[in-house]
């Protein structure tokens, strides 16, 4: 979440800073736009409003005989409001406009179809959210004119309109007329089908000959024999049911063998009434038999033999009764089942003739339902068309108008604040996307990360924008630190004290690199360096004017004649700062400088000072800084802010080191704190430990701990790491 806020944070500063920047642009862009808005506002002509407000009623276009959802259903829709708003700009409603105010003439046009486009071009419409309500609004130079078209146009939509539906219901109730006629014809036909059926199945008025059942409509038929077919099969049911009774009865006897039959003879409804008497006897008789047996009496003992023989007889005859049962009730069976079969013969032959008569009956009963039912229908449809007819005569008004346009005493365009805050807006919105598509498109270097990331070198210092000459200014120069910093930083990016012939390069004229070099040596010198300052801008030499001398003599005379270095080297006003000018200007500057007497004075200026410091042409225009590059122990390349595109400072870099210099850093010159804040912090504190900070009514203490860390730290960065010279040692 902290690091989100942080880039947000970032992104902000950035947007910002590029707002600052082109703050100027911005501005003009604003001015430019709302001016133009403001002159375009006073010259458009005055033009006054006629308007007019209604509500479009919700009227049904179609006839719906059934009166089902009547209507169509799109004028219970917010779109057909939308549809009926739509149709008050279209030809159909405004050419009549066009007709009756005679518009062509009052305009002076060549043809209606010119008017209709004067007239759509100056006609606006809206319509309330969520409303029926419509607003027409009609602009014109003359009010009493905007006013009557606004009426005019709300008029013409509404006769057309009127027009249209009464057009549309003439037009349905001519195809609801003509249905109505073939309906007629249809129901003439179902009478006549109703007839002839009716006549088939002997039907007199709405009653069956001999079936007495009524024919109303919608109700079932069920005549007499209908309810004899409904007793015949009952009867063939209980004939089943008797059927199915003796056939088990008659199995359950058969499934017995003769012992059980005679065991089980009295449970058995058997026919003889004797059986239960012969089954009574034949049980006492068994019980003799057995009491005989138990009295010790043998099955050959004559009493014995003479309950055997009664047992015998009386079994015969059970059995005997029970067949003669069976019999019976096998004849009982056989009658029933022809019995069943002619019922049922009977029964076929029935239903066949009521099929026969139903079918008729059913006929005629089809066509008298759709007599009734095209009775209905055409009661329905006569009632509707003399509904229409009438509603026809009192149409209702398509719109009501609540508000009629009346002319107005100021005029409605052009709406002077509205254009103006519109100006305004465009205006800052040009501006700033000016801003920004101006600032993607700028190649130049912005920024330390710029410097780094694309020639992958340290920047030295970051100097202020209109910095001047250090020399020359009196008491304390918060810009001197600017240089404090930068003398710092070279002191520790050098290989070794010997290192110590400093060329600078510029990949352009005009970058502050002979401002900066002064300075540097100024800074130096203070420190307590011996320093040499050589202008070997052979082309265009401009460091003399920094120090109020002639270059008439200097390093042009060394070079081609034999004279010595005391003879052309200056002492100037800073103490331990000397200067070597130019010269005059010789025809081939890079060959004078690409020779051995060149190499020479370095070897020689480089064991006497400190520190030799050597300004050069722009590297990317000529030859001459490539050579001193070689030349010299380290080279610093000064870059103006906001100005060297950032190929073209690769260039620079690329330049030194094709000709084996090395490059120990950048200077990044002419920087707009005001504009580039990120920058500030650079030089904040120089302000800071200034003396005048020391001077405050009461944090006396506090001022005076700030006075002596100033002066500590600013006696850290001043001393020099080394001196090769032992003080007090002149270099000449």
């Amino acid at each position: 979440m902290n690091e989100t806020g942080n880039e947000f944070q970032k992104h902000a500063m950035d947007t910002w800073q590029v707002v600052k920047n082109r703050m100027g642009l911005i501005t003009l862009s604003f001015i430019l736009i709302f001016a133009a808005a403001a002159i375009l506002t006073y010259i458009m002509p005055r033009k006054y409003r006629g308007h007019v407000e209604m509500t479009i009623e919700r009227i049904t276009q179609d006839i719906n005989v059934f009166d089902r959802n009547r209507g169509d259903s799109l004028a219970f829709t917010q779109e057909y409001i939308k549809t009926q708003f739509e149709t008050i700009t279209k030809p159909s409603t405004l050419y009549p406009v066009v007709q009756s105010l005679d518009l062509m003439k009052r305009w002076e046009l060549p043809s209606r179809q010119a008017a209709l486009a004067k007239l759509r071009a100056n006609l606006e419409t809206q319509s309330m959210l969520r409303s029926d309500f419509v607003s027409i609004d009609y602009y014109d130079q003359d009010p009493q004119l905007a006013a009557n078209i606004a009426n005019e146009v709300a008029k013409s939509y509404m006769a057309q309109r009127n027009n249209i539906e009464t057009e549309k219901k003439q037009k349905a109730l001519t195809v609801l007329q003509q249905q109505i006629s073939d309906q007629e014809d249809l129901r003439r036909q179902a009478q006549l089908r109703s007839q002839e059926a009716k006549r088939k199945a002997g039907i007199v008025g709405d009653w069956i000959v001999g079936g007495g059942s009524s024919l109303n409509p919608g109700s079932d038929i069920r005549t007499s024999e209908e309810n004899m077919q409904m007793s015949r099969e009952q009867l063939l049911m209980q004939s089943d049911q008797d059927i199915l009774t003796l056939q088990t009865e008659i199995d359950q006897i058969s499934s017995l063998s003769s012992d059980d039959l005679i065991a089980q003879a009295s449970g058995l409804k058997l026919e003889n009434q004797n059986i239960a008497t012969m089954t009574s006897k034949l049980q006492e008789l068994q019980v003799a038999r057995e009491g005989l047996i138990n009295d010790g009496r043998g099955i050959k003992h004559p009493q014995v033999l003479s309950v055997d023989s009664q047992v015998a007889q009386y079994s015969t005859l059970i059995l005997a009764a029970a067949k003669a049962h069976v019999a019976g009730l096998q004849n009982r069976l056989d009658g029933a089942k022809k019995k069943r079969q002619s019922l049922q013969t009977y029964n076929d032959e029935a239903k066949a003739e009521i099929m026969g008569m139903q079918s008729l009956y059913n006929e005629y009963k089809t066509a008298k339902d759709e007599v009734t039912y095209l009775e209905d229908l055409l009661v329905k449809m006569r009632s509707r068309f003399f509904e229409e007819k009438a509603g026809i005569e009192l149409v209702k008004s398509p719109a009501t108008i609540y508000s009629e346009a009346e002319p107005e005493g100021k005029p409605a365009k052009p709406n002077v604040p509205l254009h103006l805050a519109l100006g305004g807006v465009l205006g800052l919105m040009f501006g700033l996307g000016l801003a920004f598509f101006l600032e993607y498109m700028d190649t130049t270097v912005k920024s330390l990360d710029d410097v780094e990331r694309f020639l992958g070198v340290p920047v030295l210092a970051v100097v202020p924008k209109d910095v001047g000459v250090l020399h020359r200014s009196s008491g304390f120069n918060p810009d001197a630190e600017a240089y404090r910093i930068l003398r710092t930083n070279i002191e520790f990016n050098r290989k070794s004290p010997d290192a110590n012939c400093l060329s600078v390069v510029s990949g352009g004229a005009g970058e502050g690199k002979s401002t900066t070099m002064v300075n540097l040596a100024y800074v130096c010198a203070q420190g307590g360096y011996n320093v040499l300052l050589i202008d070997a801008d052979l082309r265009r030499p401009s460091m003399h004017t920094h120090f109020d001398v002639s270059h008439a003599t200097g390093l042009t005379n060394y070079l081609t004649t034999d004279i010595r270095l005391e003879d052309v080297v200056i002492r100037t006003q800073v103490e331990n700062l000397f200067f070597l000018p130019s010269g005059l200007l010789p025809a081939d500057s890079a060959g004078l400088l690409n020779s051995q007497r060149m190499v020479d004075l370095i070897a020689d200026v480089k064991s006497r000072f400190d520190l030799v410091l050597i300004d050069s042409p722009p590297i990317l225009g000529v030859s001459d800084a490539s050579v001193l590059a070689n030349m010299a122990d380290m080279t610093m390349i000064v870059v103006q802010h906001r100005k060297l595109p950032r190929h073209m400072l690769m260039r620079v870099k690329q330049s030194v080191e094709n000709v084996g210099g090395k490059v120990v850093g950048v200077v990044l010159n002419n920087v707009d704190l005001r504009s580039d804040a990120q920058y500030q912090y650079y030089t904040s504190y120089y302000t800071y430990y200034s003396p005048t900070n020391s001077q405050g009514g009461g944090s006396g203490g506090k001022s005076r701990r700030r006075k002596v860390k100033a002066e500590t730290t600013a006696s850290a960065l001043s001393s020099p790491r080394s001196v090769s010279r032992p003080e007090g040692d002149d270099v000449f």
